[in-house]
């Protein structure tokens, strides 16, 4: 017997990108397990830190010791490191057609990326950049703050109970919770960490944008 699906209206969406509309787990992987060896550190615990967090707020928790100093050193090295490296970096399935229906839609970029990192990922999985982007150079403070989503949900004019976040990480979960919004789970970590809705990717969601301006979501 078929599951109806579940359905969440929103004013505003507000979308994170790594994991979420762009699959970089392969260049992630490659950068991070590098840099958990330099520094004498398990590589599985390493990646169970890294995801949703800008770089060096990951280093903190991982070498809280460490100077600030050499964190942002390596965080801005690292950086360009994955700027320059697209290999496997690929759409999440369903992102194309799932931002084709946001056209008209408010919607957002809220990303710990930077705007280098953001717009060569995006154009590598062949993904518009919305025209609202929340980027690590926007905020003072990393997810699982929810300063990002809340600066996205004030550039859109909405409130934050009116938004629906879609993320992938543990850390991005908890800063869309932070901001009093509903979360949707992207993907096998989301699962993990109890979001409002969940999805395997984004095919299995569909997107209506309604008369009255709301956004209505039909979920699995």
């Amino acid at each position: 017997m078929a599951t109806e699906p579940a359905v969440l209206t929103a004013r505003a969406l507000l979308l994170d990108m790594d994991g979420t509309l762009v699959n970089s787990d392969a260049v992630v992987e490659r950068i991070w397990r590098r840099w958990a060896a330099s520094q004498g550190l398990d590589g599985d615990q390493v990646m169970s830190v890294v995801h949703g967090r800008q770089g060096h707020a990951s280093m903190a928790l991982l070498l809280p010791e460490r100077p600030v100093e050499e964190n942002l050193a390596d965080n801005a090295r690292m950086l360009a490191e994955e700027t320059a490296d697209m290999d496997g970096v690929i759409e999440v399935p369903g992102a194309t057609a799932f931002l084709a229906a946001l056209r008209d839609a408010p919607h957002a970029l809220v990303t710990s990326a930077d705007v280098a990192l953001s717009t060569a990922r995006m154009a590598a999985a062949g993904l518009p950049l919305p025209e609202v982007r929340v980027t690590a150079e926007s905020v003072g403070a990393s997810k699982p703050d929810p300063e990002g989503f809340l600066k996205g949900a004030a550039e859109l004019g909405a409130d934050p109970a009116d938004c629906v976040v879609f993320e992938d990480s543990g850390a991005g979960i908890a800063a869309g919770r932070a901001a009093g919004m509903r979360v949707v789970g992207v993907g096998p970590r989301a699962g993990e960490h109890r979001p409002d809705a969940w999805v395997q990717d984004l095919t299995e969601l569909r997107v209506e944008p309604q008369p009255d301006g709301t956004i209505r979501l039909l979920i699995g």
